[in-house]
């Protein structure tokens, strides 16, 4: 830029700064102010109201970490103001805002006497309409600290209500009334927007001097001792460069109210409530004053806690969703995490978020609204699809670290061939405010440009809430045809979508899972949390297969509501910084309650169920609910019990040997793993010099975002933890136990030898009390594995092991639900696990590591932000690991270790409540059908990535079956061959036919 032009830039910048920012408001008026500090946790309004108020002063100090102050203010709107023309009357707050970040800080939520929410206070958003002549309102005003600072990174004790302080951390530093001045604010908003375009424009081009010369005349204009009285001279001056309309090729701009709220993170989900009802009673007050503004939010869970706890305010969003001016989208229960949960608990996300806006307002979003989660499952699109939903968008892929997605508008590919038209903004953030900066760099990053012209921007103040604001749609209004912008209109995200399919018909295709080359840690803090996100849903598998059977066996009655509330209590948790163990110490102790919680109600169910299905007696019986086909059929039902003699462990000279038919496992004194003979394959797989299932110890130590983050150079240098302090037999000689101790810490390995499969199974018990490092569990393997692969979603994900591209470097920790398998050709090894996510695979070091694959599994990690205490304690870990394994040995190993079969005393065997005959099919799901008709639904997918057939055999009488979308609504489809049913039900069956990993559910009528 020209130097002259810099100059006149800072002095536009400095008398709009310094001149009209103090004319805004010609007046200002005290205000009477009384508070009340509520004593614990917050309240509702009838009691708020009903409390004993004590005077209050501006400037006063106010609200412990985590507390909440009512303040009641009255008065009386000066005479005049009411008649002053081109004004408006607000109330003007300033809680004591550190920074002008909303979301982060001090909030509040503004009523009146009755109980009716007005609107609520933050930092960008901090004044309130006032249309009568008195004034008597009620804040709620909650002193939520700032956990992130400025993101150093820092611990902070601030997360944990325990440790977090009781001394005030705000002083009110405004509360007052104040007469607006319209044009002066008019004024800014122009001078807003010419500035921001002046920097995206071509110093050298006609456009840039002529908008300069505009905002230096408009600044001429303005009498620094007068801007209300010179305003509209100044306004005047810029009316021209602001009627210059854009270039019919410009690019297009669908700009999207928006207001990301983080289910949890830096605040507790209790906080979250205040949270949306602040947010949402913002965006209703702009809905109310603009005929044109349409926002976006999604979230089921959200509207969920404003109906309980905010009728009223549920009540207006209900209109203004019926008037298309409030939109649902994303159809999900939260913005959850996907790579994580589990099928069926993926599932139930779009299930209880749909049916809650159909319920509710009697829609159905069709956009999967995701911006901010931490990468995206390859089984994701054809979730969608199932689902009834048309469209994708997210934004966080744009935070990748070393390879730039090629694409913005595309269509993505999941594993079985779906595929889902996608949007990922080219503005870069989920969080915009319009800016000349944001709308040119949407325009320039584009990636579709050659052939088509539209793309997305959602605009408010997000994470922490605050949404849209007045100045966002005033720069959406002067940008709608701007010359050297792209044209800008408000919008919903659907009409987006159906003009972008328009436009562009034919765009490129991603296919396989969107990885974020970033947030590898996600996969593992917090392993608490994610321990009881695994075995909450294979407990609630479990609990709907027994309460079915029950039900349709004996009439028992099917905890329908029960049910339901505990999936939304769980799918609450898979919100993206829950789940991934990223958000503060409060929230994750809360989530362990949960998950406690959930077990013993779902232990309940299940026991139950086992009650009425198997009666009274003395009788050993054993309770399946994972059937898994290897080679022909299996079943879901109680079984008599069938012992087998388990696999004894003896010592041989200084090794000890466990011999099992299939393979033999040899540890050395040590307690390392120094031999696994397949002797079906006749191959040693594990290199003496090489042990298999240590433990290694890393340094943790990302350079940003501690909890989210594993960076490649931590990675690079392990210690591994070598000297036993004890090694012997368990009590029944079956198991090896070698304890070790290091630092602070003490683990614990006990390694068994599966009977049924010689699978090693390696239970890892750790007292955990180290910081900023990583444990690892690794296993050398003597394979050549070029490829793994990993379970996910109805099926599993094919990753290349070397690392010969920047794509394939960047993926060095990667995701897998219960089981990997290490492929070299048609020979196996399956590693399972029963509570972790995390792992990495690659070749060995040096000339001979190319022979040598190592796989290993990350158990946990202690980083210190946001949680100073995150993964503190005790911890325990199964992991197996089963030579010669094809899929479906890997995928009956993940649920041999999740869903073990369980032990019952009961009168006699229970026939099956569903038999499967045809390797490779699984049965993810039986559970009665939402409806209420009692009929059977089953959800199943194709494991092994080969078309397949299967018989399906009820183990209760049927009539008919149907197939279904994931909501259990009749689809189209040729997945049923053949139904027959007969007056024989334990003979009838129905054939179904699945194409690679597709997954389809149908509806058995009883």
């Amino acid at each position: 830029m020209h130097r002259n032009d810099r100059l006149s830039l800072q002095r536009i910048d400095r008398l709009s700064r310094d001149r009209l920012g103090a004319a805004l408001y010609r007046d200002r008026a005290p205000l009477t102010i009384t508070a009340w500090e509520v004593p614990g946790e917050p309240v509702p309004f009838a009691e708020a109201v009903a409390a004993t108020y004590a005077p209050f002063e501006v400037g006063t100090r106010w609200g412990r970490p985590w507390g909440t102050v009512w303040f009641h203010v009255t008065g009386v709107v000066p005479a005049g103001w009411a008649d002053a023309a081109g004004t408006a009357v607000e109330l003007c707050v300033d809680l004591g805002f550190d920074s002008s970040a909303p979301g982060f800080q001090a909030e509040a939520l503004v009523f009146r006497p009755d109980g009716s929410i007005l609107k609520a206070i933050e930092p960008r958003n901090a004044t309130v309409p006032i249309e009568t002549e008195t004034v008597d309102l009620y804040i709620e005003a909650a002193s939520n600290p700032s956990v992130a600072g400025t993101f150093t990174f820092a611990p902070t004790p601030l997360g944990d209500l325990a440790t977090a302080g009781a001394d005030p951390i705000y002083r009110l530093e405004t509360l007052e009334l104040g007469l607006l001045d319209r044009e002066v604010w008019e004024l800014t908003q122009d001078i807003w927007t010419l500035r921001g375009l002046v920097d995206q424009l071509d110093p050298d081009r006609t456009r840039h001097a002529r908008v300069l010369a505009a905002l230096g005349r408009a600044v001429d204009a303005l009498d620094p001792d007068d801007p209300a009285g010179t305003a509209t001279a100044a306004r005047a001056e810029l009316a021209g460069v602001l009627a210059s309309p854009a270039a019919a090729s410009s690019h297009r701009i669908t700009a999207v109210g928006h207001a990301h709220i983080d289910s949890a993170w830096l605040w507790p989900v209790r906080e979250t409530v205040r949270k949306v009802a602040r947010t949402f009673s913002n965006v209703l007050d702009l809905i109310e004053r603009d005929d044109d503004f349409v926002f976006a939010a999604s979230s089921a869970q959200q509207y969920a806690w404003i109906k309980q706890h905010y009728p009223e305010l549920f009540a207006r969003i209900v209109t203004a969703v019926h008037s298309g001016r409030f939109v649902p989208v994303g159809g999900m229960w939260v913005e959850s995490d996907t790579n994580m949960p589990g099928s069926e608990a993926l599932v139930r996300q779009f299930v209880e978020g749909k049916r809650f806006f159909l319920e509710e307002f009697g829609v159905e979003p069709l956009e999967v609204w995701l911006p901010d989660s931490f990468g995206y499952s390859a089984a994701l699109p054809q979730i969608i699809a199932e689902a009834g939903s048309r469209w994708f968008l997210t934004q966080k892929i744009s935070w990748n670290e070393t390879n730039r997605m090629p694409h913005h508008t595309f269509l993505w590919e999941g594993i079985d061939g779906t595929r889902v038209f996608t949007h990922f903004p080219p503005v870069d953030t989920y969080n915009s405010e319009l800016s000349g900066a944001e709308l040119a760099r949407a325009e320039r990053q584009f990636g579709e440009k050659a052939d088509a012209s539209s793309s997305l921007a959602p605009f408010g103040w997000g994470d922490g809430g605050g949404g849209p604001t007045r100045e966002m749609i005033a720069a959406a209004r002067r940008t709608a045809d701007l010359e050297g912008s792209p044209k800008v209109r408000l919008g919903s995200p659907a009409q987006f979508f159906r003009d972008a399919e328009a436009e562009y018909s034919a765009p490129p295709v991603w296919s396989g899972e969107l990885y974020l080359e970033y947030h590898r840690g996600a996969y593992s803090a917090q392993a608490r949390t994610k321990r009881g996100n695994r075995r909450s849903e294979h407990l609630l598998r479990a609990a709907e297969l027994w309460a079915t059977l029950a039900t349709v066996r004996t009439g028992a009655p099917y905890p329908a509501e029960r049910l339901r509330s505990l999936w939304q209590t769980v799918l609450l948790q898979q919100f993206h910084d829950i789940l991934p163990g990223t958000s503060i110490a409060w929230v994750h102790q809360q989530a362990e309650a949960e998950y406690a919680r959930v077990a013993a109600e779902l232990g309940d169910i299940i026991d139950t169920a086992l009650q009425v299905l198997t009666g009274s007696g003395d009788v050993e019986l054993t309770a399946n609910a994972a059937p898994v086909p290897l080679a022909g059929s299996a079943a879901l039902g109680v079984a008599a019990a069938a012992t087998a003699a388990p696999i004894r462990v003896r010592a041989d000279g200084d090794t000890w040997v466990f011999n099992h038919p299939r393979v033999t496992w040899t540890l050395d004194a040590g307690g390392r793993v120094v031999g696994g003979y397949d002797r079906i394959a006749d191959r040693e797989l594990v290199d003496p010099d090489r042990p298999a299932g240590v433990l290694q110890l890393f340094r943790d130590t990302p350079r940003e975002w501690d909890a989210w983050n594993i960076d490649a150079e931590d990675t690079a240098v392990s210690t591994e933890l070598g000297d036993a302090d004890e090694v012997s037999p368990t009590d029944d000689g079956a198991g090896l136990v070698v304890r070790r101790s290091f630092g602070a810490s003490r683990i614990e390995q006990e390694f068994r030898v599966d009977a049924a499969t010689g699978a090693l199974d390696i239970i890892v018990r750790a007292d955990w009390h180290e910081r900023q490092k990583m444990l690892k569990l690794a296993f050398p393997l003597r394979l050549r594995a070029e490829q793994t692969e990993s379970e996910i979603q109805f099926g599993h994900l094919t990753r290349s092991v070397h690392a010969n591209t920047s794509w394939d470097a960047a993926k060095f920790e990667t995701v897998a639900h219960r089981w990997l398998r290490l492929a070299e050709g048609a020979y196996g090894v399956s590693i399972a696990n029963d509570a972790s996510y995390g792992h990495d695979v690659h070749h060995g070091a040096g000339t001979s590591g190319g022979r040598h694959t190592v796989a290993r599994v990350t158990l946990v990690r202690a980083p210190l932000f946001p949680d100073p205490g995150a993964d503190q304690g005790t911890h325990e870990f199964r992991v197996s690991v089963l030579p010669g394994a094809d899929v479906s040995e890997a995928v009956a190993q993940g649920f041999r270790l999740n869903l073990p079969v369980t032990t019952v005393r009961g009168a006699a065997p229970v026939a099956p409540a569903l038999e499967v005959d045809g390797p490779g099919i699984v049965v993810e799901a039986v559970k009665l059908a939402d409806d209420g008709s009692g009929d059977v639904i089953v959800r199943l997918y194709e494991a092994r990535g080969n078309r397949r057939c299967a018989t399906i055999r009820p183990g209760f009488d049927w009539t008919a079956v149907e197939q279904t979308d994931l909501l259990e609504r009749p689809v189209p489809g040729d997945v049923i061959k053949a139904a027959t049913p007969t007056a024989a039900a334990a003979t009838a069956g129905f054939t179904v036919q699945l194409e690679r990993f597709q997954l389809t559910t149908v509806r058995i009528r009883r």
